[in-house]
């Protein structure tokens, strides 16, 4: 449920693009919270038809959408400065995006980033991002905790960079994290102990974590003040589960088995400001349909 989408922001990119649309800053009923859908949520929806696809989004009450792809210094497939044009012609904002962040981004000869994670960041900022997020770790670098340690040093140092852009660097929870250990204690645990809070944010996601064991109102509780952003995620039980494979899957906001609204009623009171709807399977609506009553839901919630 997590694997597919990190491997898309790997290896590919969405495609956005847009209308000229009201501004939707109005539908925004908690001040300072902002709302939005990770595109990943609309995949197939942005291949076929980007301008169509975020127009629904747009009128839905949309004011915020996630990317989940960039490559070769460019938004699916835009120069920088046409992917900021069609952000500022659909009246949408995009503050964060997820790009994985890894062991083939540090040149171990030059004790540096590579150009390649420089441009991202680079990137990021010019088109107006405020968070570059990596989702999930890289898990060649997590077997020994010398190498763990080297990874967590990027973390830190990538804050720094993006610190010098005018942005902020985050880590995004996948579901590896709760079910790997590395000298008794959860990866995510140590991501959470060994990072610098003040050069490394945290997008919780809720649904990622729950098959393994992680709950998120703990997480919120033990790291006060820790996460920034979150992915707002609801699961179920799969009707028929993959042999050795996942037992859940995500679903509609509120027809799962999570707790979301106590788990977002907190952290709203306790310093997370981005809420941001994904939902990877859709039993039998389309995915623009579950993006409506995600949306919904949400306002109904207060948002």
């Amino acid at each position: 449920m997590n694997t597919s989408r990190r491997i898309f922001i790997k290896n590919s990119s969405l495609t956005i693009a847009g209308v000229s649309l009201l501004p939707k800053i109005l539908h925004q009923k908690s001040p300072g919270i902002i709302l939005g859908i990770q595109l990943y949520s609309v995949r197939d929806d942005m291949k076929k038809d980007p301008e169509g696809t975020l127009k629904k989004l747009a009128n839905m009450g949309f004011i915020d959408v996630e990317h989940a792809g960039y490559e070769n210094r460019k938004f699916s497939g835009y120069t920088i400065a046409d992917f900021k044009k069609l952000l500022s012609d659909t009246g949408l904002k995009m503050d964060s995006g997820h790009s994985f962040l890894g062991s083939q981004h540090w040149d171990r000869n030059t004790n540096d980033f590579t150009y390649e994670w420089k441009y991202t960041i680079e990137d990021a900022a010019t088109v107006g991002m405020k968070y570059v997020i990596s989702p999930g770790v890289d898990e060649s670098l997590c077997k020994s905790m010398d190498d763990f340690k080297h990874y967590l040093d990027m973390f830190n140092k990538s804050g720094e960079l993006c610190k010098k852009s005018g942005i902020h660097f985050a880590f995004h929870n996948e579901s590896y994290e709760f079910n790997h250990n590395l000298n008794g204690k959860s990866i995510y645990d140590l991501i959470l102990e060994q990072t610098d809070n003040n050069l490394v944010a945290q997008q919780m996601d809720i649904g990622n974590m729950y098959e393994p064991g992680g709950r998120a109102l703990y997480f919120l509780k033990k790291y006060p003040g820790r996460f920034k952003l979150m992915h707002v995620k609801d699961e179920m039980k799969k009707n028929k589960p993959e042999e050795n494979g996942n037992l859940y899957e995500s679903t509609i906001l509120g027809k799962g088995v999570i707790d979301i609204k106590a788990i977002i009623d907190y952290a709203r009171n306790n310093g997370t400001k981005y809420f941001i709807i994904e939902q990877e399977e859709y039993q039998d609506k389309t995915p623009i349909e579950c993006a409506d009553l995600d949306y919904k839901k949400m306002k109904g919630w207060g948002f």
